[in-house]
């Protein structure tokens, strides 16, 4: 194991470079910063371990006195019990279609909005910006309208609950994503879009021909941002989708830790643990780009 002056050889910024550690008091310091972070990550990783080990023991170890951590033995049979016991394949479905929705209409629209915002620039659109950015600051009141809005639509007069539709609505309306879109076009070239324009291609044509190919970057931070959101969304699916066979994942625990259910502890635990999977490969596979994004949330726009 290297010793703390040699990882820190080449560093030469941050809180801590390699002449500060030369000395005592900093060499302390960074100790206690590693206690406090190691801290943190049990705090975080603990919880997810005790969920895991949990679904694989029965009911009387799980409340075990002192606790195991890992199972006496390993009860690998509870694990397809539980996911056929609640038919909790209907669920993943419905949250799959939420997301591939969600991903598709933040994408287009939120992605056009911050083209507008950046490059066409019409009259108003400074008042627009403002107003996108002012949404952002909105208390939690105004679900009650657009819920409303929801029930009745204006003008055409449908009813939306029950269907997907108003979570796809409400990914295609994210005002973090316009800014974040805009910033990004902002920092692209003019030249391409004015050598695009002498071509006589259109501002749609710009948008889908120069725009989208060099926007690879911001398109895969925002996908991962949406698709986590909407694995995890409660509140919306809960009040639009109700009690119907539509709720995704999320609704569905919470049904099962409310309602009267036949569900045992440990099977409880299991069905956890599958929600939790699949954001924890996805940032494990995903986790540069996302890091990346908080990055890029910060572009000088």
């Amino acid at each position: 194991m290297k010793k703390i002056s040699e990882r820190f050889s080449e560093k030469t910024n941050g809180l801590l470079n390699f002449a500060d550690l030369k000395k005592t008091r900093f060499k302390a310091l960074y100790w206690i910063m590693f206690a406090l972070l190691m801290n943190f990550t049990l705090a975080c990783v603990v919880p997810t371990i005790w969920v895991l080990s949990s679904g694989l023991k029965t009911t009387e170890e799980m409340y075990r006195i002192p606790p195991t951590i890992i199972p006496e033995v390993f009860r690998w049979e509870q694990i397809p019990i539980a996911w056929n016991k609640i038919s909790f394949g209907k669920n993943f479905l419905n949250s799959l279609w939420i997301i591939l929705g969600c991903l598709l209409f933040d994408i287009t629209f939120n992605g056009l909005a911050g083209y507008v915002l950046s490059r066409i620039k019409p009259k108003g659109s400074a008042i627009v910006e403002t107003l996108v950015f002012w949404s952002m600051l909105l208390p939690t009141i105004s679900m009650v309208p657009l819920y409303i809005t929801f029930v009745d639509v204006p003008l055409i007069h449908v009813n939306l609950l029950g269907t997907f539709t108003p979570m796809w609505l409400i990914a295609g309306a994210n005002a973090f994503n316009v800014l974040l879109f805009r910033s990004f076009f902002n920092g692209i070239p003019m030249s391409y879009v004015e050598a695009a324009r002498i071509d006589g291609c259109s501002n749609l044509g710009i948008f889908r021909r120069i725009i989208l190919p060099l926007s690879k970057p911001i398109i895969m931070v925002v996908s991962i941002f949406s698709i986590t959101s909407s694995w995890s969304s409660f509140m919306w699916p809960y009040l639009v989708l109700g009690s119907t066979d539509k709720v995704p994942v999320a609704v569905r625990l919470y049904e099962l830790s409310t309602k009267g259910t036949t569900i045992q502890d440990n099977e409880m635990m299991i069905i956890t643990t599958f929600s939790i999977i699949p954001p924890l490969i996805m940032y494990m596979i995903f986790s540069k780009q996302i890091m990346g994004g908080l990055d890029m949330s910060g572009i000088k726009g």
